[in-house]
């Protein structure tokens, strides 16, 4: 007959004491409730316990949502929208395409101002934003970002108004016109001024997204910016092609199809570096707008390069189209991040991975 001590010691429990048949302990090496597990141990022995499965409490979230409404991807899109024409305009003047600059920096102005009042919306009062600008925190993209709109907005206000110059000195009395000839002269330093803050006003709303716990947002946090900053070109490109002139817009044409490609391509690497939160790209509202961002954008891109020939309709169908796909750009961009944090999975299973990476390394 099998002595009780041996055959527990032989089910994977040790008695703590010669004889004992009280408490318990887990054997060494056994695996939950001192059951052994061998399963990819190389013995060809199954597990005698799944595999758990990890989720929340009754399946809420375990990241809060970002409790933003349309307001915020309506304001990533002017914004964007708003660098990428202050840049164009810089190129318009510098190359002297009067047409062009004057519509791309009435663009930059009128983009700023609705990205102004989206934000303000959103926070609720104006103040808000002021007492952002109390303090100065580079660790902090909300309030680098807050310094790159209050150091932006001035410079394209004074670059736009400045347009109006020669027209106002016309009708200005004698003693007033030294006056419009001096704001007509800050219009190209106002206007380069404002392209230096461009770029990062196109790319500190990626930043700022990905700076967050929201999965889908923080999991593409290295190539969101580039994303941003190509679909801000195409937009940009596309509002000067349906209204500048169209003998002027040919730098447009090449501006779009650059930022289409570079919008395209950085969106297929972030992709492959979202890891699961990518598949919410692909499914669900998120979905609908990705796949109609990609197809506009591409679209609008290919008629671009036939514009210049095919003349202003065919340029201003593809500026719209160019137009349109980089607010789907924003809207799947966001909805996609929303859903994350809605669902425990994708909080749960890259940090299980995470840490299944870690415990491989350490082995």
């Amino acid at each position: 007959m099998t002595n009780p001590a041996q055959q527990e010691t032989r089910e994977g429990l040790w008695p703590d004491e010669p004889g004992d048949r009280g408490p318990r302990r887990p054997r060494r090496g056994s695996g939950v409730f001192g059951v052994r597990r061998f399963a990819g141990n190389g013995r060809g022995e199954e597990s005698m316990v799944p595999e758990a499965e990890f989720t929340s409490y009754y399946g809420r979230p375990i990241v809060k949502p970002a409790p933003w409404s349309d307001e915020i991807p309506a304001y990533l899109f002017v914004g964007g929208l708003a660098a990428g024409s202050s840049l164009l305009a810089a190129g318009a003047d510098l190359a002297d395409l009067p047409g062009l600059r004057r519509q791309s920096r009435w663009t930059a102005l009128g983009s700023i101002g609705l990205a102004t009042y989206f934000l303000v919306a959103d926070l609720g009062r104006p103040e808000r934003f002021l007492n952002m600008l109390r303090m100065v925190k580079l660790t902090s993209p909300m309030s680098v970002g807050s310094w790159i709109l209050a150091g932006y907005g001035p410079l394209a206000g004074v670059a736009a108004v400045a347009e109006l110059a020669g027209p106002v000195e016309e009708v200005l009395p004698q003693t007033l016109k030294p006056a419009a000839r001096l704001l007509g002269r800050a219009g190209r330093p106002a206007g380069l001024g404002a392209a230096f803050f461009a770029p990062p006003l196109a790319a500190y709303t990626a930043v700022l997204l990905g700076n967050t716990a929201t999965p889908a947002w923080h999991s593409a946090y290295k190539e969101l910016p580039m994303v941003f900053a190509g679909s801000a070109a195409a937009a940009a490109a596309g509002a000067a092609m349906i209204a500048a002139p169209h003998e002027q817009a040919w730098p447009a044409g090449r501006l779009a199809v650059g930022g289409a490609l570079w919008e395209l391509g950085s969106a297929q690497v972030m992709e492959h570096s979202m890891g699961l939160s990518a598949e919410l790209l692909h499914e669900g509202e998120a979905g609908r707008w990705w796949t109609a961002s990609k197809a506009l954008t591409l679209g609008g891109a290919a008629l671009s390069l036939v514009a210049g020939r095919r003349g202003k309709p065919a340029a201003a169908v593809a500026g719209a189209a160019l137009l349109a796909g980089s607010v789907c750009t924003r809207f799947a961009i966001f909805r996609a991040g929303i859903a994350s944090a809605k669902d425990p999975k994708y909080t749960v299973v890259p940090q299980r991975a995470r840490l299944d990476r870690g415990e491989r390394t350490l082995g």
